[in-house]
């Protein structure tokens, strides 16, 4: 009895240290666990911080691209003089209406609204046309200073707007805003057209440069097409050879007559 008494205690000793191994390794586990989600999850902070870094990094990058640029140094498109006609579609808005040919080019760089610009500009224009027919019809010297002064009021609104252009991009170009000034009152319309022209070629949208490899024009007539067919190319269909066919024709020895591609009803 005294044995079997032992025998049972041991066994009961045996069950309980069982019991409390077991449940020191499910304590271990669930503490194993509970760290491997902490890490998990520092991990995936880590990861977030990092991930938002580099957004903001490429949001920087790209605000330097489409602002200063960074150290890239760009260029004008063409000569103001000689290159006026390049385009003529923008050298006609720039003769015909170049407060509509401002607007836009301040539309694009995003340094205000196509309409409002366009309305300084006309109001500009307006007040120097109406000075200048003053002035041939009283004579009064008054018509002909306040003429002069929109002039020069027009010249540098626009070259100001153009200096802001080339900080923008980082064009290169002399720092001095005179120059800008000067070319929109020597020449107005070629200063719009290169201007234009360098917004339109480099694909800038909203004050974005996007560069000349991300604009492809679609339209109904044009190089845009060709450039957009050949961009989506017609998959090619495998068919039979004609030399192959005629191979075929000799080996079975059929007539000479027989269609190429075989019939899909056997013959008769």
């Amino acid at each position: 009895m005294a044995a079997a008494a032992r025998e049972e205690e041991e066994a009961s000793t045996a069950a309980r240290s069982r019991q409390e191994s077991e449940g020191e390794e499910e304590v271990m586990a669930v503490l194993d666990f509970d760290m491997l989600c902490a890490s998990v999850a520092l991990a995936a902070e880590r990861r977030k911080d990092s991930g938002a870094a580099a957004a903001a990094s490429a949001a920087t990058v790209e605000a330097g691209g489409g602002g200063g640029g960074g150290g890239v140094q760009r260029m004008w498109e063409g000569d103001v003089v000689l290159d006026c006609l390049e385009d003529r579609r923008i050298a006609l808005e720039a003769a015909c209406c170049p407060c509509y040919r401002f607007g836009k080019n301040m539309r694009r760089a995003n340094l205000g609204s196509c309409f409002l610009q366009a309305m300084v500009y006309l109001i500009s224009l307006v007040a120097i046309l109406v000075s200048l027919i003053a002035f041939s019809v009283t004579r009064h010297n008054i018509y002909l200073y306040m003429g002069l002064s929109s002039v020069l009021l027009i010249a540098i609104y626009t070259g100001y707007f153009r200096r802001r252009i080339r900080k923008q991009f980082n064009i290169r170009g002399t720092d001095s805003s005179l120059d800008d000034c000067v070319l929109h009152l020597i020449c107005p319309c070629c200063t719009l057209c290169q201007e234009a022209r360098t917004l339109e070629i480099n694909n800038v949208q909203c004050g974005v440069w996007h560069g000349r490899g991300d604009t492809i024009c679609l339209g109904s007539n044009g190089e845009g097409n060709k450039a957009f067919a050949a961009l989506h190319k017609s998959s090619f269909v495998p068919i039979k050879s004609p030399e192959l066919c005629g191979m075929d024709r000799t080996s079975n020895g059929a007539n000479e007559h027989e269609p190429l591609v075989p019939s899909d009803q056997p013959e008769q």
